[in-house]
């Protein structure tokens, strides 16, 4: 019995070691099963360089048809010409200046992944294998112009309220600062919410899938406002796990952000005004 377990383990142990690891700023990425592991952050046109080891089990042996690493989707480096590997052995490797537009990102149906693979090639005894994730970040810089924005909604004859925000791009990490004007009031509210929601579509055509989720929910007033009334909004962005907009990658998927204005009359009824936001890079942008 303790042979045949034996016979399915891996012939080698692999480890990825990357050149700047203890140094590089380590961020959190859940994975399928839920599970979060730090992993290094990287910035598109930097180098990705390290050192894959590989060591036999048991002072064994490994014969091969060869080791290979990939960046997966982009790059394959040959690391070793079939042969043996008798004891541990370590190759240094390097991707340089790796194009890396598009942020990493974990949604409900998708993901964005970047990861190194190491392939130990074998015949009978079967391939070895090694994964290595990473997160990707790109930066942009402030908007040179930032106008603030106006906005007038309502039912005719029962409600109309004016919305002001005072720019239209913010930061992931800034703060949402505007104010709600009461101009017509003749329906009874009993609240109003300000949610944050993020629109995710795989697919194309007739084949698209949407789904929605709600990443925040703040309450903005909690009773019946009158004729007049003003409601400052002060939304912090930095607690909620925003993404970049993505537009069609790959034809693969998009997500769009849209901030929703909830009202709720005494009778339990919502009414719902959405305005569509885009991040890009490290910006929020209202539009």
């Amino acid at each position: 019995m303790n042979y045949l377990i034996g016979a399915f383990k891996p012939a080698c142990n692999i480890s990825i070691t990357f050149a700047d690891g203890k140094n590089r700023k380590q961020v959190p990425l859940k994975k399928e099963n839920g599970q979060t592991i730090m992993v290094p952050l990287f910035q598109s046109q930097e180098n990705i360089s390290g050192k894959i080891s590989i060591e036999p089990v048991l002072g064994k042996k490994v014969e091969h048809n060869g080791v290979k690493i990939e960046l997966l989707g982009q790059i394959v480096r040959e690391l070793d010409v079939p042969g043996e590997i008798y004891e541990r052995k370590t190759y240094p490797f390097e991707f340089s200046t790796v194009e890396m537009p598009y942020e990493t990102y974990n949604g409900v149906n998708v993901r964005l992944r970047y990861v190194l693979k190491v392939t130990v090639s074998r015949g009978y005894g079967g391939s070895v294998v090694e994964y290595q994730d990473f997160v990707v970040r790109n930066y942009t810089p402030p908007p040179s112009i930032n106008n603030s924005i106006k906005m007038e909604v309502g039912i005719e004859d029962c409600l109309h309220i004016e919305f002001e925000y005072n720019k239209s791009k913010y930061h992931l990490k800034d703060v949402i600062i505007g104010k709600i004007y009461f101009l017509l009031v003749r329906i009874k509210i009993k609240n109003m919410d300000l949610e944050i929601r993020r629109r995710e579509s795989t697919g194309s055509g007739a084949n698209t899938h949407v789904e929605t989720e709600t990443l925040a929910k703040f309450e903005l007033m909690d009773g019946a406002p009158v004729r007049g009334e003003s409601i400052p909004i002060r939304l912090f962005l930095s607690p909620y796990e925003l993404t970049p907009t993505h537009r069609n990658i790959n034809n693969k998927f998009s997500v769009k952000y849209y901030l929703n204005l909830v009202l709720v009359d005494e009778e339990d009824r919502r009414i719902v005004t959405v305005m569509r936001t885009t991040a890009v890079g490290k910006d929020l942008s209202l539009r």
